[in-house]
């Protein structure tokens, strides 16, 4: 899953980090919680329709611990037909719905909403729908609310930055595959109390310990392998686009090599923007800043970066991509990254934001290490200046709707 770098805004560094359980896993990606960097020329401002109050929620869906969307409670939306959409964005919602299909009819649904079942009605009527988008998501779904509706939305994007595909003096910065000592452990295997939690480690002696942190790896604990897949240019461009999980190498003979998340090392997701605000380093809040300071302070830069443990390893794109956490491509202005404790990947949802660029329909193709809770998401832009500026710059907020299957709304009893 995740977007050129240096025009991201500070909050795509403190926030979205795309592609759960124990592991944070990076992707599409995907930063998140952050700090609004200066709005983009293509910033419009919206109003978001308010959010259904908690008083409303529907007694038949019982509140409990919050960890998931039934335990946190879902109450019914307005009628999907009544709901505000660009037809054009719903369209490629429709067709992201129907890619994502094959997968959504045999996912373990973990936010305790759906069963796979439900969906087959919706999946197969896709295959041959010929009417707008709104009519077919009105006639087989029905739009609820989770918890208290409140979204909040940041973007990711695919960068573009300058590679190789062999070592060279000016292009030596290793980007890694998987390494084959990554191990990923079901601690739902051990315990009825982890299931859908696992961690990821190496087995040292008869142990499994914590695999190697950025800065072991970028210290050369990987070196000598065959692991290397490519090289980039410049470290700090290649550091931001492990934090968007995907990307495209600008190679020398003008070509391009596209790159996707393959697994990462198991370590917490630290953003580097939020580290250096509390330390007083930056104080404009935007990526320039944070740039200026990395390339004016190399070596102390460089220690910062490493405070974000969480090392990416990548893969080779040859088809359509970047590739979602389903393992389908996300499109622009359709896929979100989700928390899936709260909102099924494939499932779609509706957005009301205080900016106009996100409102509409999108559909969950990803999951981020830092997209945590109900109604938060990361909205993906595709590639290009667009989309670069767009992402960069968003913090939005305002409420969210899931559609659900109308047989798992009659189960819910809302």
């Amino acid at each position: 899953m995740i977007r050129a770098l240096l025009a991201l805004g500070l909050s795509a560094l403190t926030l979205s980090a795309c592609s759960g359980g124990i592991i944070p896993n990076g992707g599409p990606a995907t930063p998140s919680g952050r700090v609004a960097s200066a709005r983009p020329a293509q910033d419009r401002p919206a109003k978001p329709i308010p959010s259904i109050p908690d008083a409303t929620l529907a007694p038949a869906v019982q509140t409990g611990d919050g960890t998931t969307a039934a335990t946190l409670g879902v109450v019914r939306g307005p009628q999907i037909g009544t709901l505000q959409v660009d037809p054009r964005k719903a369209t490629l919602a429709m067709d992201s719905f129907k890619t994502s299909c094959p997968g959504l009819v045999r996912r373990n649904d973990t936010s305790g909403l759906t069963e796979g079942s439900d969906w087959i009605p919706a999946c197969d009527a896709v295959k041959t729908w010929t009417g707008d988008a709104i009519s077919f998501f009105a006639a087989y779904m029905d739009a609820v609310q989770v918890g208290d509706g409140k979204a909040f939305a940041t973007g990711y994007y695919e960068p573009e930055i300058a590679g190789c595909r062999t070592a060279q003096a000016s292009c030596n910065v290793p980007i890694y595959k998987r390494p084959t000592d990554l191990i990923d452990v079901d601690l739902g295997l051990f315990s009825e109390d982890l299931k859908g939690r696992s961690i990821r480690g190496k087995v040292t002696g008869t142990k499994l310990v914590q695999y190697d942190d950025r800065a072991v790896i970028e210290n050369g604990a990987l070196a000598g392998r065959g692991l290397e897949i490519a090289y980039a240019v410049d470290p700090i461009e290649f550091f931001f686009l492990q934090i968007q999980g995907s990307g495209r190498l600008r190679l020398p003979d003008g070509g391009v090599m596209r790159i996707g998340y393959e697994s990462q090392n198991g370590r917490g997701y630290t953003g580097i923007g939020r580290v250096m605000k509390e330390r007083g380093l930056i104080t404009d809040g935007s990526m320039q800043g944070i740039v200026t300071y990395l390339r004016a302070n190399p070596d102390e830069g460089r220690k910062i970066m490493q405070e974000n443990k969480s090392y990416v390893f990548f893969r080779e794109l040859t088809g359509a991509g970047p590739l979602g956490a389903m393992g389908y491509p996300v499109v622009g202005e359709a896929s979100v990254a989700v928390d899936v404790k709260y909102i099924p990947l494939g499932a779609p949802l509706w957005l009301s934001m205080d900016r106009a660029e996100p409102n509409g329909i999108w559909i969950a193709q990803d999951t981020g290490g830092a997209i945590k809770g109900a109604n938060r998401v990361d909205t993906f832009w595709g590639a290009g200046d667009r989309a670069r500026a767009i992402a960069g710059g968003m913090a939005a907020r305002g409420a969210a709707l899931l559609f659900l299957p109308k047989a798992a709304v009659a189960r819910l009893g809302i």
